[in-house]
């Protein structure tokens, strides 16, 4: 059983509580696994009885003839025999027409903690979400982090890092032992996401633009991006007829589905959002190497997405930030905490240690100012108070920006 103590940690916290959660996440990132697994195992292992909990997967052939309201109700109805909570697992929720008078009709009249899963194709999380009036709460699942895909794999850690920013996180790529296998499993995953989630869904009726416009991401992560630059870019590439609207809308379609994750740009000084040049990072960087054939694999970049899905995974806030001229690669919030990221291949080299110590200048605030890099080096402690974080420790360690 591969490890989401992290997911895992946030459904107990969230057990028994009066609202209903609603797992998200990209497909294939294991959802499904984490629901009708790890936390049943749990929930067995704590003392719940298996007999009150009550699992519909609306995929399953036993569920086909059931996918209406009325159904699914009569069956949990018949199924609940005492006045004890039951736990009711619904997977593809959205398959059942108006799901949410039968979610809030099984939270009023019986005992229950309610948890939901849906899929892109059909329902964004965040639909789900609107439709049942804010009595849920989602809980986001990510493909694995690089402690999760380690402590299920070990052995020596560099070796682990290179798997893993080759092929990335998706659960079933890392039980896969072959470098083909990974590859046609990680193209077929892409096409489904690409078609049924995005195009099919959005109604997108210039695949051939889609598709450019979705590589021209993929070898851009970690770029300050716009709209009207991603244009002008295909119309180089002979989309004559492309305009910033269909291209604002498909970057829309792409976040949706959490394909890609969209950082905004903070103002430090000005205290303010910038409405434009923000940037786009891959959810998963098998995925995305997959897309653009394993070309551009640029360790500054890869290095880059793999903080920036670490962060928001640990429910941080993360911006971009703009510091007078200067580039800040991340502005985190946590609570009362707040953060300044650089992240760098190396600080060894005097002039590249210079250049990003230098996006910390005039910020006389209190808060922490981090470099995070591949340096091997014992030491934490930079200039005026900065400090250097090993990239391992970052990963490995869920309180590392907190301990540092």
């Amino acid at each position: 059983m591969i490890k989401r103590d992290l997911l895992l940690s946030k459904l107990i916290d969230y057990k028994d509580k009066d609202v209903i959660k609603i797992i998200t996440g990209i497909r294939r990132s294991g959802k499904s696994y984490l629901l009708f697994e790890i936390y049943y195992e749990y929930l067995i292992e704590n003392g719940v009885d298996k007999e009150h909990i009550i699992l519909i997967n609306l995929e399953s052939n036993k569920f086909m003839s059931k996918r209406e309201v009325e159904s699914i109700y009569q069956y949990i109805k018949d199924y609940i025999v005492d006045d004890k909570k039951y736990y009711i697992f619904i997977d593809e929720i959205q398959l059942i027409d108006n799901f949410e008078d039968l979610a809030n009709g099984l939270k009023i009249d019986f005992n229950c903690d309610l948890y939901i899963t849906g899929s892109n194709s059909k329902l964004l999380s965040s639909e789900i979400n609107t439709k049942l009036r804010g009595r849920g709460i989602e809980i986001k699942v990510f493909p694995l982090s690089f402690k999760e895909f380690y402590e299920n794999r070990l052995g020596d850690k560099k070796e682990a890092f290179t798997e893993y920013i080759t092929y990335g996180g998706m659960p079933y790529v890392s039980t896969l032992d072959k470098h083909y296998e990974k590859i046609e499993y990680l193209k077929m995953l892409n096409a489904t996401i690409g078609f049924k989630d995005i195009i099919e869904r959005n109604k997108i009726r210039n695949e051939n633009l889609f598709n450019s416009l979705l590589e021209l991401l993929c070898s851009q992560i970690g770029s300050v991006v716009s709209a009207n630059k991603i244009a002008n870019t295909l119309k180089s590439n002979n989309y004559r007829t492309v305009d910033n609207e269909t291209i604002s809308n498909y970057l829309k379609y792409i976040s949706d589905s959490f394909l890609f994750y969209k950082a905004s740009r903070y103002d430090i000084k000005g205290k303010e959002y910038l409405k434009s040049l923000n940037k786009y990072y891959a959810c998963d960087l098998g995925l995305r190497n997959e897309k653009i054939n394993f070309r551009q694999i640029e360790m500054s970049h890869i290095l880059e997405n793999i903080v920036y899905l670490e962060l928001i995974r640990r429910n941080y806030l993360v911006d971009i930030g703009k510091n007078n001229e200067r580039e800040i690669d991340f502005v985190v919030k946590n609570y009362n905490n707040l953060y300044y990221l650089q992240v760098s291949l190396t600080l060894e080299d005097i002039k590249v240690r210079e250049r990003e110590l230098s996006a910390f200048k005039n910020l006389d605030d209190g808060y922490k100012k981090i470099v995070i890099t591949m340096d091997e080096n014992p030491l934490t402690r930079l200039d005026k108070g900065y400090k250097m974080l090993n990239i391992y420790d970052f990963l490995l360690d869920e309180y590392s920006l907190e301990k540092i």
